[in-house]
């Protein structure tokens, strides 16, 4: 089954900073984007085989992030 979540990627000074949205234990940094994506998504399967391995519930993803305007 695939499933889908929501990354969450911020410029850091060392790189980026990732987290994954609906389960907020998953923070990963990288030297770049790419590097960060690669290491949010070792993180994401390795948690999810911890959650199978112990019977816990895996979180559900298909989060929603949007932007939203405001004047400053």
């Amino acid at each position: 089954m695939i499933n889908t979540y929501t990354a969450k990627y911020t410029k850091i000074s060392s790189g980026y900073m990732g987290q994954i949205i609906e389960w907020p234990e998953i923070i990963t940094e990288g030297k770049d984007l790419e590097e960060c994506r690669e290491m949010i998504q070792d993180a994401l399967k390795e948690m999810i085989e911890v959650y199978r391995q112990q019977n816990w519930e895996i979180p559900i993803g298909r989060g929603l992030i949007e932007q939203v305007p405001v004047e400053i």
